[in-house]
């Protein structure tokens, strides 16, 4: 068999099996966060998401708003050492993000078992 007959059946059988993968992960929520911080960020995300009054003070100040906090636990980064330390019945994950108008901030949210709590907001000079 020639060459180009091969390459042109390896082109069929490659394009059939990427239909088949496609279709079969289309409609499903399938999600690869195999990193510590993806994961972290992906159950805030998930969670009913909740502000506290010193964050709801903060937020009216002006500098930052909802938009700001939800690409922080989107495109954030999680300071894991000063994390995950245990607060009542949630855990504490500081949160290195930006604004919109690249200012850095520090998030601190707890999360708990069933939602996610922001408790402070904090402007970082770099």
């Amino acid at each position: 068999m020639r060459l180009r007959y091969r390459f042109a059946y390896y082109l069929i059988g490659f394009t059939f099996g990427l239909f088949f993968v496609t279709a079969m992960f289309m409609g499903k929520d399938t999600r690869c966060n195999y990193f510590p911080n993806a994961r972290v960020l992906n159950d805030l995300r998930n969670k009913p998401f909740v502000y506290s009054d010193e964050a709801s003070a903060i937020l009216s100040q002006g500098w930052i708003d909802s938009t700001d906090i939800k690409n922080s636990l989107t495109y954030g980064d999680v300071n894991f050492d000063q994390s995950n330390v245990q607060v009542g019945s949630g855990k504490r994950y500081i949160i290195e993000g930006k604004t919109v108008k690249n200012q850095f901030v520090l998030l601190e949210v707890i999360n708990y078992s069933d939602k996610a709590v922001l408790k402070d907001i904090t402007k970082v000079k770099k």
